[in-house]
């Protein structure tokens, strides 16, 4: 595997339902090398800081494999950074990942943290208000990762894949898990056994707590 696109967002209205709405989702290749840092590329412009970066979101990766079938799907060839990640790169699918692996790219160790729950302002992306469901029926969410060490990075660069050997849970069954609205106490404590992002734990940890209350009732 290669990183065949650095990826960098610039703010950019877009419309959204009856409003317009300021997004760093547009991101445009870059030629020059680029620094990897905790909360991701400086550069890179994050709007939504509620729901998007931090250092359990610092960068989003998305891969060729994926976006074939996307292209195939859509019936159109799509270009890297159409869905907003900061790294594409070859031959990777991403559901072929479990949370806590890691892509070791030049001498930046990323570690994957959760996968991508489709909104309105991917939808607004591309167009299509009915997007989000397309994107969740096609289970091809991508990955969202943190900095274990920082470094610089160029296109080009080999992409290695360190297996995360202990507890986990695949970024497929953690998508699919994320619709299911009659979480258990055994789904929930096997995701957070596993290294995931902080908005997915602090959202799951809630959940466990309700539902722990409603076995006491």
């Amino acid at each position: 595997m290669r990183l065949i696109s650095v990826n960098i967002g610039q703010k950019q209205t877009q419309q959204k339902g009856n409003q317009l709405e300021t997004t760093g989702i547009y991101k445009l290749p870059v030629q020059e090398p680029v620094e990897i840092k905790p909360l991701g590329i400086p550069q890179d412009v994050i709007c939504d800081e509620k729901n998007h970066g931090g250092p359990d979101q610092a960068i989003y990766i998305y891969g060729t494999v994926d976006y074939d079938w996307w292209s195939n799907e859509l019936g159109k060839k799509l270009e890297p950074g159409t869905f907003g990640e900061n790294l594409t790169v070859s031959e990777l699918e991403s559901t072929q990942f479990n949370i806590g692996d890691r892509l070791h790219i030049g001498n930046v160790i990323l570690e994957v943290t959760a996968p991508r729950i489709p909104c309105s302002t991917l939808a607004g992306r591309m167009g299509d208000p009915k997007f989000v469901k397309r994107y969740r029926h096609g289970e091809r969410p991508g990955l969202y990762c943190r900095v274990i060490q920082e470094g610089i990075i160029r296109m080009g660069d080999e992409v290695g894949i360190e297996e995360y050997a202990g507890e986990t849970i695949s970024i497929l069954q953690m998508f699919r898990d994320y619709y299911d609205n009659h979480k258990n106490e055994e789904m929930l404590r096997r995701h957070l056994r596993a290294p995931i992002a902080i908005r997915s734990r602090l959202e799951l940890e809630e959940q466990l707590q309700k539902v722990l209350e409603e076995n006491q009732i």
